[in-house]
């Protein structure tokens, strides 16, 4: 993915594309083990790709729950 805006997306859209970049990750490995990955810098991409998505998730996962600590000490 040449651009990634995760902030954009949804929780659920989230989580679903966070499965979609590991099961693309798995096929790229796939793909360097049986000798048919030409670019081995997507499989690079696909790992920072998954890692700026998981940033963004717990990065609202926080935010969540400080909104809720917050909420409870008032």
């Amino acid at each position: 993915m040449a651009t990634l805006n995760a902030r954009a997306l949804g929780d659920v859209e989230l989580i679903e594309r966070i499965a979609e970049e590991k099961d693309r990750l798995f096929k790229l490995r796939f793909q360097l083990a049986t000798g048919q990955l030409e670019n081995s810098a997507r499989l690079t991409e696909t790992k920072r790709d998954i890692a700026r998505l998981k940033t963004e998730l717990r990065a609202r996962e926080i935010a969540a729950a400080e909104a809720a600590e917050g909420g409870e000490a008032r």
